[in-house]
């Protein structure tokens, strides 16, 4: 296309123009952040440092965590920029690693959920072949597996992505680099790439969705014939934890991505987009970990320990 002047950068635009709006998200996503990054490190370290927490479902449990961390990474620091600058305007090429990585992140963080459901499957309703299935090797095998299933998956569509031709306008309705909003920007047919982002978002979030309701369809109905009822309660309060995070987690995306047509418009769009990398993460660390009696007493007993070396900051 000769009269065709290639886009250099994207404007996001965002959640809002009003300044006084812009200033009160972004002291709310700030100390937001702040909570996600502190729990997750919070896991990754204690189940690093105690030995009680050296089992298949805290080495689960820790990559997760690295693996939110990461995926915070890519959308909130630049989202808390922009809203502290006023600067909306982000180039091309760091427009798509940011898309590329959100959507392999993301991917990744459906398949650990599906690990973790397997696991816990496992646990209770195969719980004396437990630690002969799920071995050290084996865990580490499903981890790698979770990312390289996710790069493998998005890498077709990437491909294709990455060569678009963007001749303006460069206007994003968005607060980061969605790939629908991209899709629509390029001055070429753009059929296939929305076709094998279609397939590869069902692929990931039907298949590991399955995955987590055969596995905690399979632990209730194992709970159920627990004998006693403060058994059962202590493990259905397990269950529906995890079970509420999936649910929030499977139907933001499942609507914003798998939805036929943008009914809702791309202002309501924004407000679901915002689910997962906000909401979702901030309570993920708790409801995962942090009420667990053992990492509770864990954490107890590492500030016990800490009290005990310097007595003098007590």
């Amino acid at each position: 296309m000769p009269n065709c002047t290639a886009v250099v950068e994207f404007i996001l635009l965002g959640l809002t123009n009003d300044n006084h709006l812009s200033i009160s998200i972004f002291l709310v996503l700030l100390a937001t952040f702040l909570l996600i990054l502190m729990g997750n490190i919070i896991i990754v370290t204690i189940t690093l440092v105690d030995h009680r927490l050296q089992t298949p479902m805290y080495f689960f449990l820790r990559n997760f965590s690295f693996l939110e961390t990461c995926f915070t990474l890519v959308i909130i620091p630049r989202f808390l920029y922009s809203l502290l600058t006023g600067r909306k305007a982000i180039s091309r090429p760091t427009c798509l690693l940011q898309s590329f990585f959100f959507f392999f992140l993301g991917s990744s963080v459906f398949f650990h959920v599906a690990v973790m459901s397997f696991d816990r499957y496992v646990a209770i309703c195969n719980r004396l072949h437990y630690i002969t299935v799920m071995r050290n090797r084996v865990c580490l095998y499903l981890v790698l597996g979770c990312w390289l299933v996710s790069f493998l998956l998005l890498l077709p569509t990437t491909v294709l992505f990455v060569h678009l031709p963007f001749c303006g306008p460069n206007i994003i309705n968005h607060f980061y680099c969605d790939t629908a909003p991209l899709l629509q920007l390029s001055c070429t047919d753009t059929g296939i790439i929305e076709v094998g982002a279609l397939v590869t978002a069902v692929l990931t979030l039907l298949s590991t969705l399955t995955v987590s309701i055969i596995s905690y369809g399979c632990i209730i109905s194992t709970v159920m014939r627990i004998p006693s009822s403060a058994g059962r309660k202590k493990a259905f309060s397990t269950c529906s934890a995890h079970l509420t995070v999936v649910m929030i987690l499977y139907s933001s995306f499942i609507f914003r991505y798998i939805r036929p047509g943008q009914r809702g418009g791309w202002d309501f769009d924004n407000v679901v987009s915002f689910f997962h990398p906000v909401v979702t993460q901030l309570f993920n660390p708790y409801i995962y970990a942090l009420r667990n009696e053992q990492v509770k007493q864990a954490l107890k007993d590492a500030c016990d320990r800490e009290c005990f070396k310097h007595p003098n900051r007590v």
